[in-house]
């Protein structure tokens, strides 16, 4: 729908000036649109390498808690993790990437990952919960970046619309209602010029 404007130069001055500060705008937001699908891309290059190295990890514990299973009875296998003495703190800040507020997972480790004896327990055992605790560190990255990749492209979507409504919509019908008043303007002015020749042509009459 066409913008309803009164047809004065004052008028058509505070457009231009609209009309300005509108492409400046769309400018920066297709520039941050740009650099948000770049940050998303690198980051799920990033996603893809990692959830395959993740899935390698996870499998390689896991064979190592079968391993050690394979040493001991049940009962004295689920016993070891009776007696762990651990406890894992997970906490999380932001960060702004790109005005987007984005988040860090951190983990607070206390105790010893290693508090069973060792005499009715085997190396692989050990070496399994410690390759779990790696896993575990990687995939709170992993979580991290999902959630990361997924803010940055609701904030693309958002980016994307306002680009669009500049660049479609407002940023035409100011142009169209900054073409009407200057086509108003020169009406007016040839209107105002064949006056006065008239009036002339009274007055030599």
């Amino acid at each position: 729908m066409a913008m309803q404007v009164n047809a004065t130069r004052m008028e058509l001055l505070k457009l231009k000036k609209r009309v300005n500060l509108a492409v400046r705008g769309h400018k920066l937001l297709k520039q941050k649109q740009d650099e948000l699908l770049r940050v998303i891309q690198e980051i799920a290059r990033k996603l893809s390498n990692m959830r395959k190295e993740i899935e390698k990890e996870f499998l390689r514990a896991l064979k190592g808690f079968f391993l050690a299973r394979a040493y001991q009875d049940k009962i004295s296998f689920e016993a070891s993790f009776l007696l762990l003495d651990t406890d894992v703190d997970l906490s999380m800040t932001w960060k702004k990437v790109m005005n987007v507020t984005l988040p860090e997972y951190k983990k607070t480790f206390k105790g010893e990952l290693i508090s069973y004896g060792f005499a009715n327990t085997s190396p692989a055992l050990d070496e399994a919960l410690k390759n779990l605790m790696d896993v575990f560190d990687r995939l709170l990255l992993l979580a991290e970046m999902e959630k990361s990749i997924a803010l940055l492209a609701e904030e693309m979507d958002r980016t994307r619309r306002r680009v669009n409504a500049l660049e479609y919509i407002l940023i035409p019908e100011l142009k169209g209602a900054v073409r009407y008043i200057n086509m108003k303007l020169a009406e007016r002015e040839r209107e105002t010029n064949s006056r006065l020749m008239r009036i002339k042509d009274v007055i030599r009459g």
